[in-house]
């Protein structure tokens, strides 16, 4: 299992590049970042854009990957996403992981101008923009004329580093989008049940083994292998508080590894948060008494 780390873009350059070296140094598999113009409660504070903030910490590093948490289709059209994206996996020297989702409602939404969707229909753009921006990637020249999105004679060169193209994960819980992330994911992303309807530690694992039969289930309809994916569990959105303790965070990891999850990521603690609010130190614990025995295997076993 890898572990990561969610690092909101809030804070000044310089210290966040030194944050994020550290991380590196600490040896942590990957760092990931929110993908909006601002967000919930930094709504008046201060928020870098994603892709020049991630474009920025690939050059600063050089081992750990990098990824969106999540792009989605409020704010991104299919053809400059791909463009983006392949630049920034040349600048990470194919270390970027294009992390997908179908957008919720919010500023994020409006701030635009267009219509905010229902439901539904965020989840059928969602499976055209995932669609679009896999042929993108994968074709030299794309034209497309969908409900949602129109290209013509769309062309991304260069290609990506990372081959047949950089990796997509694709945040799911529904049937509609687990069948996208089966089609189109190199990696499925789930924080447990996207309803909220029981955020308990038991209700978010009986919600996460439901979505994974699911994905399993949608993976065999089209004749693809379940272990082909990476599964990745954002910890943090759930009553479930693995970052009290290392021994709290060494028994979560064997649970979810357990039910077959390849990664976990954790939002960094921030001070004054009224969620994320940990002790800084549990950061370095991770690195220094959980990091290692997982490097060696000896996490619990898939069952």
């Amino acid at each position: 299992m890898e572990v990561g780390v969610l690092v909101l873009p809030a804070d000044p350059w310089p210290r966040a590049v030194a944050h994020v070296r550290r991380l590196e140094a600490l040896g942590f598999d990957h760092l990931w970042t929110y993908d909006h113009l601002s967000w919930r409660r930094y709504r008046d504070r201060d928020w870098h854009a994603a892709i020049p903030w991630l474009t920025g910490m690939a050059a600063a590093t050089s081992r750990m990957r990098v990824g969106t948490m999540v792009a989605t289709p409020n704010l991104r059209h299919p053809v400059t996403l791909a463009k983006e994206a392949v630049t920034l996996d040349h600048v990470s020297a194919g270390r970027f992981t294009l992390g997908l989702g179908a957008g919720g409602v919010g500023f994020d939404s409006s701030v635009l101008g267009g219509e905010v969707l229902p439901a539904r229909d965020r989840v059928a753009r969602f499976a055209e923009f995932v669609e679009l921006l896999d042929r993108l990637l994968s074709e030299p020249n794309t034209s497309h004329r969908g409900r949602y999105y129109t290209a013509q004679e769309a062309q991304v060169i260069p290609r990506s580093v990372q081959r047949p193209h950089l990796p997509l994960a694709v945040a799911a819980g529904g049937p509609v989008t687990l069948g996208v992330a089966a089609r189109h994911g190199d990696a499925w992303i789930t924080y447990g049940d996207t309803s909220g309807r029981d955020p308990s530690p038991k209700g978010t694992e009986a919600a996460v083994r439901e979505q994974a039969a699911r994905l399993d289930d949608e993976c065999a309809a089209i004749g693809r292998h379940p272990a082909s994916l990476r599964r990745i569990y954002l910890i943090g959105n759930t009553d479930e508080r693995p970052l009290t303790s290392v021994a709290a965070f060494t028994d979560f990891a064997g649970r979810y590894s357990a039910l077959g999850f390849t990664d976990l990521v954790f939002h960094h603690p921030r001070p004054g948060d009224p969620v994320w609010n940990e002790p800084a130190e549990i950061v370095e614990q991770i690195a220094t008494d959980v990091l290692p025995a997982m490097r060696r295997g000896q996490e619990r076993p898939v069952r």
